[in-house]
């Protein structure tokens, strides 16, 4: 079964969301690529979803208070899909 984008997003935010996660643990959780990851992980901290805690290969993210609003808001939006 191929991701959707939004479904990834929220992938990526649930697995950072409580105690952060290194990429590798972003990746397996996801389901997705390296190259991926990198990409979604620059689009999600240059929007303010996710930070970064940690110099270089040891980098950890973590979800942001705005990217668990908003991981809220695609929760509500996918629960809404399965009703109707």
């Amino acid at each position: 079964m191929r991701l959707n984008k939004l479904r990834i997003l929220a992938g990526i935010l649930e697995v950072c969301s409580d105690s952060g996660g290194n990429k590798t643990k972003i990746i397996y959780g996801s389901n997705i690529n390296f190259k991926a990851a990198d990409a979604y992980l620059d689009m999600l901290i240059e929007e303010g979803l996710m930070n970064v805690i940690g110099p270089g290969p040891r980098e950890k993210y973590h979800t942001s208070e705005k990217g668990l609003r908003i991981l809220g808001s695609i929760k509500e939006i996918y629960k809404f899909m399965e009703c109707a």
